[in-house]
């Protein structure tokens, strides 16, 4: 097997503003695993949080696991294991591993799908909304829905600015929303108090939204069942579980989790995640971060394990500098094609 490496930067059609931050664009690192004729690619999209995490890193960190470990002669789990045990980024694993899984399905003649004994399907995604004035949000909202055809709105809330905002920003998101029929999703990213979480609880299930996305920042779950307890809406957690392990301390205080591949490090660990939390009685929902096609089509092609579904950062891109996803009546497909179906386009 050959590994060859390619940064690519990521212009955002709209910056993405949420509790922490505004993510503007960034360098996304893709993983190609050659052998026999076949391309296998992977994905990695660091954190904008954390400044160590860089595409530069990733491929040095997967470059020295390529003289350690003979990936022609390991399984994918065991390659995956490796990368825990020497403590790689887990979105470089991600790109690694995604790359290995669409390489493998690739020489099977199969879809990535059907390697898994999935089906092809899927529930439409959320398109998000960062937090922006009610005036952005009024202008903004009608676009995304109408452009994509999407049946979900994802509200970013947590606003530094207070929960007045929050409130005002939903409340615009909500009205532009409305002639669409669009539901309505709230993601705080940790922005909220359990205070000022209660309080948004309960004013949002009084506006219709199906549920509310990591109210507390990660490392306050503590507080965490006192939101629980006569909860007005499903919780559901995404910083807070990065990881099979976590789903269990997690089962008895969140109506579900939210993966994503980045986090977790690939499609081998999302498969544990999800069977780990339907063992325990969670929802499920897979999510994305700054990810072009190709990381995209990987989830969109295990998309069927889950109750909800979050694909949507390939959308806020100009240009994907991949192709491999279809977008049916709201839906976020991969192509049927021999792997996860995603590549570089250029």
């Amino acid at each position: 097997m050959n590994l060859q490496f390619r940064i690519v930067y990521h212009h955002k059609l709209f910056p993405l503003a949420i509790s922490r931050g505004v993510n503007r664009g960034g360098e996304n690192l893709y993983v190609m695993a050659m052998r026999g004729g076949h391309v296998g690619y992977g994905e990695m999209a660091p954190a904008t949080a954390r400044p160590d995490q860089t595409a530069q890193e990733g491929q040095r960190q997967l470059e020295a696991l390529a003289r350690e470990v003979d990936l022609d002669h390991v399984a994918i789990a065991d390659v995956y294991d490796a990368m825990r045990e020497r403590e790689i980024d887990p979105a470089a694993m991600a790109a690694l591993d995604v790359a290995l899984w669409d390489l493998l399905a690739q020489e099977a003649s199969m879809s990535l799908t059907r390697l898994l004994g999935l089906p092809r399907r899927s529930v439409p995604t959320s398109v998000t909304i960062g937090i922006e004035t009610p005036e952005i949000i009024r202008e903004r909202v009608p676009d995304l829905l109408s452009r994509f055809g999407a049946k979900c709105l994802k509200i970013k809330l947590g606003s530094p600015q207070g929960i007045e905002h929050d409130q005002a920003n939903f409340l615009a998101s909500k009205e532009s929303a409305a002639p669409f029929g669009a539901s309505l999703r709230v993601d705080a990213n940790g922005g909220w108090s359990v205070g000022d979480a209660k309080r948004m609880l309960h004013w949002l299930a009084g506006h219709g939204v199906e549920y509310v996305e990591q109210p507390l920042v990660e490392g306050a779950e503590d507080g965490l069942p006192e939101l629980f307890e006569n909860r007005p809406l499903p919780i559901f957690v995404d910083e807070s579980c990065r990881f099979a392990a976590d789903v269990p301390r997690l089962a008895d205080r969140v109506d579900g989790v939210n993966l994503k591949l980045m986090k977790c490090g690939g499609i081998t660990e999302a498969l544990r995640i999800v069977a780990c939390a339907r063992a325990h009685g969670l929802k499920t929902m897979i999510g994305c971060m700054s990810e072009g096609s190709v990381a995209i089509a990987a989830g969109a092609s295990i998309a069927s394990l889950f109750d909800y579904v979050d694909l949507d950062s390939h959308l806020n891109l100009k240009p994907d500098p991949a192709e491999g996803t279809l977008l049916r009546d709201g839906v976020v497909l991969a192509e049927d094609r021999p792997g996860h179906g995603g590549r570089l386009a250029t």
